[in-house]
């Protein structure tokens, strides 16, 4: 992993950082956490110059997206952080080219297999297999999107260290996690880390193909990386 990159490097006083979400609509830094560069720079695209915002490539996986969102954070002292990429849409729930906005941010990978089935972390009793976003934040944010006439849609966000590559597992993950929408590998870390530090989070995937079946040939990166650009230029209604 090379070095963080930020959009600007100006440290903030000393002091803690609250977690209210009228904290967070007045402070001027919000750290956005994407996987990769390409991510990242559909991301300054939508902001522009707008010096509120530092944008970091945290690497691809929940245990990467998890050191380095902790590592920034450790570095600046933010209101708000944002994980944002594309992804994977659940059919039915979010069509190619697409937005998601997650209710919900969920390790779906996050336990162990049984004989019985799978069993969450949750439910063998060693910690939580979801956090839940600013409610308020992610509905301005829903609803600065359809303004724009842009298609989002507000359900659960899966978090998996393997991306899904079979009907079957698939329909499986939509079966356990009712209205899941969207599926990415960075979010649950991201999240972690902005819960490690009391900070309101968020999460958004612009959908790049189906969950289910890889296929390469059918993604469309290009058009969910301008999907995730336009979206990132309406973050800035939501914070004013």
């Amino acid at each position: 992993m090379s070095d963080i990159a930020y959009t600007n490097s100006s440290p903030y006083d000393s002091g803690e950082a609250s977690s209210s979400p009228e904290s967070a609509l007045h402070r001027p830094h919000v750290l956005i956490a994407t996987a990769v560069d390409a991510e990242r720079e559909a991301v300054l695209r939508g902001l522009g110059q707008d010096g509120r915002f530092d944008v970091v490539a945290v690497g691809v996986g929940p245990a990467a997206a998890a050191a380095y969102t902790a590592r920034a954070l450790a570095r600046h002292r933010y209101g708000l952080v944002i994980s944002a990429g594309i992804g994977g849409g659940f059919a039915g729930q979010a069509a190619i080219g697409s937005l998601v906005i997650a209710n919900a941010i969920v390790a779906a990978d996050l336990g162990s297999e049984t004989p019985d089935g799978f069993l969450s972390v949750q439910e063998l009793g060693f910690g939580t297999d979801r956090i839940v976003p600013d409610a308020d934040l992610s509905q301005r944010w829903m609803q600065a999107l359809e303004r724009g006439g842009l298609s989002a849609y507000h359900g659960p966000i899966l978090t998996v260290s393997t991306t899904t590559g079979s009907a079957e597992s698939a329909a499986f993950l939509a079966r356990r996690i009712p209205g899941a929408a969207a599926e990415g590998m960075e979010g649950f870390g991201v999240a972690t880390a902005a819960a490690a530090y009391e900070l309101p989070v968020l999460e958004i995937r612009a959908i790049s193909n189906a969950v289910g079946p890889r296929d390469r040939g059918a993604w469309k990166i290009k058009e969910a990386l301008e999907a995730l650009e336009a979206a990132s230029s309406h973050l800035l209604e939501v914070l004013t």
